[in-house]
C-alpha cells in the first residue's frame, strides 16, 4: 500500500474543519495539477459514450492490427478491429469506479476499527489491532489474488477484496489519530463536563481526522487501480468482452513483439491515472503538514 501521511500534532486544538481543497490549490502548484488531472479523468469517465468515436466492444476483423494514427482510428485497433482509443475511454469507467467503491469499503471499515479501537483502548483496542496485524501480515496484492480467487473472479468481488485489502492503511491511520487526539485538552475538557463518547466522536473526533484521511484516500484511489488491473491482468476482474485496461495489456502482450502498442497504450493509461492521484495525494501531505507549511 502506498506510505500513510505522517501525522503531526498542530499547536494548540487541531483545526475542525479540512482544509478546503480550492484554497489548497490556489496555493500548492502540486495540488492545484492533481486536482486538475484526477477531475479530467473523471471528466473522461463521464462523458465516454459521448467522446468515444467508435462502439469499444464492436469487431472489424477487415480492420485488425492498425496502427496508432491511422485514419479514422488515432490509436489503431487491436486484433479484433475494436477500437483502441474507445476502449480506453470505455476503460475509465471500469478503474474510477472500481476505486470509488474500494476507497469506500475500506474508509468506512477500517475508519470505524481504528475509531473503536483508539477511543475504547484496552482489550478492545488489542483485539481489534490483532485483527488488522493478521491482514497486514501478507502482501496486500497477494491477499487481494486469494480473495478474489476465492469469491470468484468477477468486477464486483475484484472491488471487494481491494475494498478489504485497503482497510489496514485506515484503521491504524485512524487509530493513531484518535490516540493523539483524545490526549488534548479540547478532548479532556469536554469527556469532563459530562459529554458522551458519541459526542465527542461526532462533534471532535471526526472533524479532526478529516484532513489526513482525506490525504490517504487519495494515495489509496491509486493503489485500487494499479490492483484492479493486476487483478484483470490475471483474469480475476472485468471479463471479456469489457474495456479493462488490465484485460488490455493481457490481451496486447501476445503480439508485442509486431504490434507493442496494444500493450503499451493501456500500459500508459494506468501510470497516468495512479500518477495523478499519487500526485495528488503526496501534494496534500505536503500541504497539510505542519511542518511543511511553516
Amino acid at each position: 500500500m502506498s506510505n500513510a501521511p505522517a501525522i503531526v500534532a498542530a499547536e494548540g486544538p487541531i483545526r475542525r474543519r479540512p482544509v478546503a481543497l480550492l484554497e489548497l490549490a490556489r496555493k500548492n502548484r502540486g495540488v492545484l495539477v492533481g486536482l486538475a488531472l484526477v477531475a479530467v479523468l473523471f471528466l473522461v469517465a463521464l462523458l465516454a459514450p459521448v467522446i468515444s468515436p467508435h462502439d469499444p466492444i464492436a469487431t472489424e476483423p477487415d480492420n485488425a492490427y492498425l496502427p496508432p494514427l491511422s485514419p479514422g482510428h488515432a490509436l489503431g485497433t487491436d486484433e479484433l478491429g475494436r477500437d483502441q482509443i474507445s476502449r480506453i475511454l470505455w476503460g475509465a469507467r471500469i478503474s474510477l469506479p472500481v476505486a470509488f467503491v474500494a476507497v469506500a469499503v475500506g474508509l468506512v471499515a477500517g475508519g470505524l476499527i481504528g475509531l473503536v479501537s483508539g477511543y475504547a483502548g484496552g482489550l478492545t483496542d488489542l483485539l481489534l489491532m490483532r485483527v488488522i496485524d493478521a491482514l497486514l501480515a501478507f502482501p496486500a496484492l497477494i491477499l487481494a489474488i486469494a480473495l478474489v480467487a476465492a469469491l470468484g473472479p468477477s468486477l464486483r468481488n475484484a472491488m471487494i477484496a481491494i475494498g478489504i485489502v485497503a482497510i489496514p492503511a485506515y484503521a491504524r491511520l485512524v487509530r493513531a489519530v484518535v490516540l493523539q487526539l483524545k490526549q488534548m485538552e479540547f478532548v479532556v475538557a469536554t469527556r469532563s463536563l459530562g459529554a458522551t463518547p458519541v459526542r465527542i466522536v461526532l462533534r471532535h473526533l471526526i472533524p479532526n481526522l478529516m484532513n489526513p484521511v482525506l490525504v490517504q484516500v487519495s494515495l489509496s484511489a491509486g493503489f485500487a487501480i494499479l490492483a484492479e488491473a493486476v487483478l484483470s491482468f490475471l483474469g480475476l476482474g472485468a471479463q471479456p468482452p469489457t474495456p479493462d485496461w488490465g484485460q488490455m495489456i493481457t490481451t496486447g502482450r501476445t503480439f508485442l513483439p509486431n504490434d507493442p502498442w496494444l500493450a503499451i497504450i493501456p500500459g500508459v493509461a494506468i501510470s497516468i491515472t495512479v500518477y495523478s492521484f499519487n500526485l495528488l495525494g503526496d501534494s496534500l501531505r505536503d500541504a497539510l503538514d505542519p511542518r511543511l507549511r511553516r
